[in-house]
C-alpha cells in the first residue's frame, strides 16, 4: 500500500465518520476502512495509526508506502548515479524526484497531462516506438495505447525499482507491447538498424545532466534509425526561460543538420523533428 496527503489529509478532526472511503494505491482504487481507538483499520486487519496519518501528512513531497505496519519513505539513493530517486506525489500521478528536481512539470498542470502533451505534440505513434528515457513510464505506457511495440530505455536499475512503488507505472510490467532495455540511450542507439523506429519521443536529463543526449551523433543517429517521414518528439524545457531558449535553439540548429525539419511544439516544451 502507498500513500501521500492527498489521500490521508481527510483522516483527522474531530468529526470524522467511523468508516470512510480510503484509496490506498495513490487514487487508482478505494477501499472502506474504520475508526479505531489508535488508527484507521485497513481491509487486511492492519492499523495506519493516527500518528503516521500525521507524519504523512505533514510531507507534501513525499508518498510513504506501508508494509508490515510500518512507513516508509517511496526513495532509493543509487550509487551508481549518486543521485536519490523519490516519489512526489500530485492529485493524480506522482511525478519522481531526481535529487530534489521533478521530473515532470507539475506547475498548474498533472504528470498525465504533461505526458499527453508531448504525446499530442508527436501524432498519434503507431508501429514502432522508441522512448530514450523510462523515467515512470507514463510516457511508453501511453504509447503503447496506439502503438505496436515501444522500447524503453533507462539508464539507471533503481528508477525502475521506484517504478514498482508506484500504481501508476504498473503497466510499464504488464503491458506485453512495451519491451524494457537498460542503459545509455546514447550506446544503445547505436544497436538498432537503420529504419527500424516510427517515432522516437526523446525526453532526457537536463543538458547539465547528460549532454551528450543533445549531441551532433545522437541526432544523426536518431536520423539513420528513423523510418521515411517518421517523427521525433525532442523535450526540451520551458521555452520561454533562459536556458531553455538556449537550449532550444543548439537542439533545432543540430537536428537541421542532422537532415530534420523542426516544428516549434512550446504547449509541449518541445519541438517535433520530420524525416
Amino acid at each position: 500500500m502507498i500513500f501521500s496527503h492527498f489521500q490521508t489529509r481527510s483522516l483527522v478532526g474531530k468529526n470524522t465518520p467511523s468508516t470512510m472511503s480510503l484509496s490506498t494505491d495513490l487514487n487508482r482504487s478505494y477501499v472502506q476502512i474504520s475508526k479505531t481507538t489508535s488508527g484507521w483499520e485497513l481491509p487486511n486487519g492492519e492499523i495506519l495509526t493516527f500518528s503516521q496519518v500525521e507524519t504523512i501528512n505533514q510531507d507534501e513531497n513525499n508518498c510513504f508506502v506501508f508494509r508490515d505496519g510500518k512507513l516508509e519513505k517511496a526513495g532509493l539513493y543509487s550509487e551508481r548515479t549518486n543521485r536519490y530517486y523519490s516519489l512526489m506525489p500530485t492529485e493524480k500521478a506522482p511525478t519522481m524526484l531526481i535529487s530534489g528536481i521533478p521530473m515532470h512539470r507539475i506547475k498548474d498542470i498533472t504528470p498525465v497531462e504533461d505526458t499527453d502533451h508531448k504525446i499530442k505534440a508527436l501524432g498519434k505513434p503507431y508501429g514502432t516506438v522508441l522512448d530514450t528515457s523510462t523515467g515512470l513510464g507514463y510516457t511508453a505506457i501511453q504509447a503503447a495505447k496506439t502503438a505496436s511495440k515501444v522500447i524503453t530505455v533507462e539508464f539507471d536499475p533503481i528508477v525502475l525499482s521506484i517504478c514498482c512503488l508506484n500504481p501508476w507505472s504498473i503497466e510499464l510490467f504488464t503491458n506485453p507491447k512495451i519491451f524494457q532495455l537498460i542503459g545509455d540511450s546514447w550506446d544503445l542507439a547505436h544497436i538498432f538498424p537503420e529504419r527500424t523506429f516510427n517515432a522516437i519521443i526523446h525526453d532526457p536529463p537536463t543538458f547539465t545532466l547528460a549532454g551528450h543526449l543533445y549531441s551532433q551523433s545522437i541526432y544523426n543517429i536518431f536520423f539513420r534509425i528513423l523510418k521515411n517521414n517518421g517523427h521525433l518528439f525532442h523535450y526540451i524545457g520551458n521555452p520561454d526561460s533562459r536556458s531553455g531558449s538556449s537550449t532550444g535553439r543548439g537542439v533545432v540548429e543540430r537536428l537541421k543538420r542532422a537532415g530534420f525539419s523542426v516544428i516549434p511544439k512550446p504547449q509541449a516544451y518541445g519541438v517535433v523533428a520530420k524525416k
